[in-house]
């Protein structure tokens, strides 16, 4: 494997593992409302990816999502007792997702994203630039 093949295997890694980022991120901006069905249920928790580095070809390292743990933060609690999912006082759990949080997140990772997109760009910029010269 080339120098410039491991540069793109490196960067397709983290393009992969990027777009799992975001989707989980937007699973969780979709699911910020979601309560329990029942009186007292728990309702939906934030998810967080968990990122392992892995060896590719030749000993170059990229990156892989290998899951998705749910945040076992605080469930806050909103009063709300004509809500189907309430409790006997009134009180139903709602999810521990910040949106704010989550599109900061997002944003993250559409940086890393662009990042490795450039970093692509960059290798098959150099791939092109060595044919020419091996041309001439």
């Amino acid at each position: 494997m080339t120098q410039i093949d491991s540069a793109l295997a490196a960067a397709a890694s983290g393009l992969r593992a990027q777009t799992v980022r975001m989707r989980i991120a937007a699973e969780n901006i979709a699911n910020a409302d979601s309560t329990g069905q029942t009186p007292g249920a728990d309702p939906f928790r934030r998810r967080i990816p968990i990122l392992k580095t892995k060896e590719l070809e030749d000993g170059v390292k990229g990156v892989s999502v290998v899951g998705a743990d749910e945040d076992k933060g605080e469930l806050k609690l909103e009063y709300n007792p004509g809500h189907p999912a309430a409790d006997k006082n009134g009180y139903v759990k709602m999810p521990n997702v910040n949106s704010l949080v989550e599109m900061m997140d997002m944003r993250e990772a559409s940086r890393a994203y662009e990042a490795n997109l450039n970093m692509i760009e960059a290798a098959r910029a150099m791939a092109t630039r060595a044919l020419d010269l091996l041309r001439r």
